[in-house]
Formats: C-alpha cells, structure tokens, sequence
C-alpha cells in the first residue's frame, strides 16, 4: 500500500514537473484543446456572397436567436455601422449579425439588405410595433483591387445573410470580405500580396471558441516568427521588411490613409456579459500584433470583435482572451495560406493610384 501511495506520488510530480518545464499556454492547448469546425459552435451561421469580376464581397455571422457582444477598434480609420451599440455602458440587448464587407464606407450598405433579410425571418429585437434586427458592420478598402467602382450593397448582402441561415458554410480564402484582401501595400499594389478571409475553431472541455478574420492589412505577416505575406520588392523574387521600410520616412506620409483594415471576430459558448466580452475582444487584438507589422496605424481600421452565443458554459474571461489570441493567430495565418495565387493572376487585378499633374 505504502508503495503504491509513493508511486502515485512520484507519477504526480513527474506530471506537474514536466508541465512547468515546458511551461506557457501552448503546452496547454496542446494537451488539453482540440480544433473543431466552426460551424460546431452553436448558435451562430455564417454566409458568403461576392462579385468575383470586381473583387469585393460580403460575409455574415448570423445569430438568430442573439447574441452578446464587446468590440475593440484599435485602428485609426475605421468604417463602421452602428459600432456604438456594442459600449458595455449601453443597453445589453445583444445583435443579430456581424458584417464584414469591402468597399470601404459604401460597403456599409450591406447591412440594409441583412435587416431586411432577418426581418422576413422573423429575426429581431421586438420593440411592439416591428421586429428591428440589431446589425453592426465593418469594412475593409478594396477598391484598390480589382474594380474600384464595385462594392458590397444591400442585395449582396441579403444574399449573404440568406446563405448564412440556409447553409452556414464558413469558407477560408478569396471569398465573400476576403475576396478583395491584400497585404504588404507600403510600397503600393505592385508589390503587395493576395490576402483573403480565415476561420479557426477549437474546444476546451465544455468551451468552444471560434475565430474569423479578414487580413488586410498595410504591413507583413508572420506565423511563428516566419513571415509567409506581405511587402515584396520591385521584381517580386523576395520580401522587403515594411517596418524598416517604414523607419525610412523622416517627414510625414500619407499611407493610402484608412486604406487597409484586418476584421476579426471571435465567437464562443462562454457565459459573459458585454463588458467581459470587450476584454476578451481586446486580448484578441494580441494577435494582430504578433502575427502584423506594423499593425495599427492610422492607415488601418483594424477591429475585434467577440460574441457570445449558443449554450452558455461557464468560463474564467481571462482564460478565454488568452485563448482567443491563439485562435486569432491561427485564423490569420489560415487568411493567408488559403489564398496564394499566382503572381501574374494577382498583378492582373492589381490598380495603381494615377500620376498627379504638376
């Protein structure tokens, strides 16, 4: 009996030895977390539409029965709607869908065509004398890839929700807001690199956390500390480094302002309320720093956002911010490497910013 007590014993401190040696939240995800499809996260859709000739589109998330939810905007030139909503200090109602869409500003349109979609569905805060769905949107700058004259409007985005509630088909790449993403544009289109849209779920015990971004971003990106996107040089054989290109400005520089903007969401079963979920919305902006450089500037709009929907389990906040920066890095990294394309494809949809007279 003693023995085996003192066997026990050693197994035990062997474990939590092995566990500190190696130490940090990833050992942990390893052991303890798995990946799963994001359409296994309850209580939300997720629907595409896009204009494959003009390079923009629309993609929704859709929760039909609500959902809480925080934001963070860490960027300087946002395009957004009805952002304000989503203060922990306002009313918790909770929304009905996230848009992410192209077009800068005019995509905002899109979120037209999601109310009125919703609203036929039945979709929505009742307020006695009609249903108004609650509808907050982002938007990246694609008008720089492409057509500069086509954007996301509100049939595109009805089309969008409508996909989102009949088939839910989260897709990563050159679809719906990621068909016109595109990264590494310090040095402008000709030597930038095709981005797109990316999803990444995993499962923690009862906690499932998703996360969906759009990359398009003005700087490079990395996994892992290896860069796989971004700024190339003039004959697009290697990269450049955007940030040391970047050093190099002594006076001040318009960066094709508010011309690049990385959307992103994440999505979990965990009970919190509006201002928990604000806190993990910012913890999941770590990502963009570890995976984008530069990130934040006042060229970009960049945003988080995170809902809570489904069952609801209970979960420690700071556990689930810290696991909601990996998932975003991973979801950036998947953005990417699900929408390589051929340079000379690229380059075709590539425009440039025509010569000012003197």
């Amino acid at each position: 009996m003693y023995l085996r007590k003192l066997m026990k014993n050693a197994a035990m401190l062997l474990c939590a030895m092995a566990m500190i040696s190696v130490g940090g939240e990833a050992q942990g995800m390893e052991v303890q977390a798995r990946e799963i499809p994001f359409q296994a996260i309850d209580g939300v859709c997720v629907g595409n539409a896009q204009d494959n000739e003009g390079k923009t589109g629309v993609t929704v998330l859709c929760f039909p029965k609500g959902a809480k939810t925080g934001i963070d905007i860490s960027g300087g030139g946002p395009a957004s709607r009805e952002t304000p909503v989503l203060d922990p200090t306002k009313e918790d109602l909770g929304i009905h869908a996230i848009v992410f869409g192209g077009g800068s500003a005019y995509g905002l349109a899109a979120a037209d065509g999601v109310m009125a979609c919703l609203e036929e569905k039945g979709i929505g805060f009742d307020t006695g004398f009609a249903l108004v769905p609650l509808v907050v949107e982002s938007c990246i700058y694609d008008l720089s890839y492409g057509s500069a004259s086509a954007r996301p409007d509100k049939a595109m985005g009805y089309e969008a929700c409508r996909n989102a509630l009949e088939k839910n088909d989260p897709q990563s790449g050159s679809v719906g807001a990621g068909t016109g993403a595109t990264v590494g544009k310090l040095c402008g289109m000709k030597q930038s690199q095709k981005s797109g849209i990316g999803y990444y779920a995993i499962q923690m015990g009862e906690l499932k956390i998703g996360a969906v971004v759009v990359v398009n971003a003005l700087g490079d990106i990395y996994a892992d500390g290896r860069k796989i996107a971004g700024l190339m040089n003039e004959s697009r054989s290697g990269y450049m480094d955007s940030a040391g290109e970047l050093y190099k400005i002594a006076a001040p520089k318009d960066l094709l302002s508010r011309t690049n903007t990385t959307l992103g969401a994440i999505i979990t079963n965990g009970r919190f309320d509006k201002a928990q979920l604000t806190r993990i919305a910012q913890q999941a902006g770590n990502a963009y720093a570890r995976c984008i450089n530069p990130v934040g500037t006042l060229a970009d709009g960049d945003t988080v956002y995170a809902s809570s929907c489904g069952e609801p389990v209970t979960a420690d906040v700071n556990m689930t911010g810290t696991l909601a920066a990996e998932v975003m890095a991973k979801a950036i990294e998947r953005a990417i490497t699900s929408s390589k394309m051929d340079d000379e494809e690229y380059l075709s949809c590539c425009l440039e910013l025509p010569m000012k007279e003197k």
